[in-house]
């Protein structure tokens, strides 16, 4: 049985880097299914801490007034699994993973927890063969928004509508995946939300996690809109 992947060349636009070491962009790409080739779990664990460091730096340029405990969890927040999840689908790093032939019928390149190792194993590689330029430019190019988003690394619409329900002794909101459509590389859901007494709300995103932050919202404005 072969393996499946695309070929990592496919990535030289979205990284804007030309590897000296191509060995290390295939490695960084291969997941740990495929049998007698080097994989991605040395550069993955590089790649988190190069990652780190560059968003707690760029946070800590952008947020001058922020005190410690609030930058912590604007850096846990992009630095979390679905964050590299989604980093990884809008990079191309999702269509270029190798995996044995088993670990792609069984949808593992649509995983949170392959993409997100595949993108910090990416990142490690780009450090490893080209230095801290080629990483933090990765990284610049692929989170300036997110750090742009004062809402990350907050009390979310999920976090702020599940306290709303709790505070009314009401049982916790229920998400269901109304809708998929859309290529791999570019998915985009369809979330519906239900708390007791009040009528579903639904949302859109390009994750299951930004679409439920969407239907949350839809809610909360309408409980702040009806009382």
């Amino acid at each position: 049985m072969t393996d499946a992947g695309g070929d990592p060349k496919t990535l030289a636009g979205e990284l804007d880097h030309s590897f000296r070491q191509p060995e290390l962009l295939r490695e960084a790409l291969t997941h740990p299914s495929v049998s007698g080739a080097r994989n991605y779990q040395r550069l993955e664990f590089l790649g988190d801490r190069v990652l780190g460091l560059v968003i707690a730096e760029m946070l800590y340029a952008r947020y001058p007034n922020l005190r410690e405990g609030a930058l912590a969890r604007k850096l846990a927040d992009l630095v979390r699994r679905e964050t590299l999840a989604e980093i990884a689908q809008a990079a191309g790093i999702d269509q270029a993973i190798v995996l044995a032939r088993s670990a792609e019928e069984d949808g593992g390149r649509a995983k949170a927890a392959i993409l997100a190792d595949a993108c910090e194993a990416v990142i490690g590689a780009l450090y490893l063969d080209g230095g801290l330029r080629p990483a933090r430019r990765f990284i610049e190019r692929h989170w300036d928004a997110l750090l742009s988003d004062r809402s990350r690394g907050g009390r979310d619409a999920k976090s702020a509508l599940q306290e709303w329900a709790q505070g009314r002794g009401l049982p916790p909101p229920v998400y269901r995946e109304i809708s998929r459509s859309g290529p791999d590389h570019a998915p985009s859901f369809v979330i519906e939300v239900n708390v007791q007494g009040r009528a579903s709300k639904s949302g859109e995103g390009s994750s299951k996690r930004l679409a439920e932050m969407a239907a949350a919202e839809a809610m909360l404005k309408e409980i702040n809109d009806v009382g």
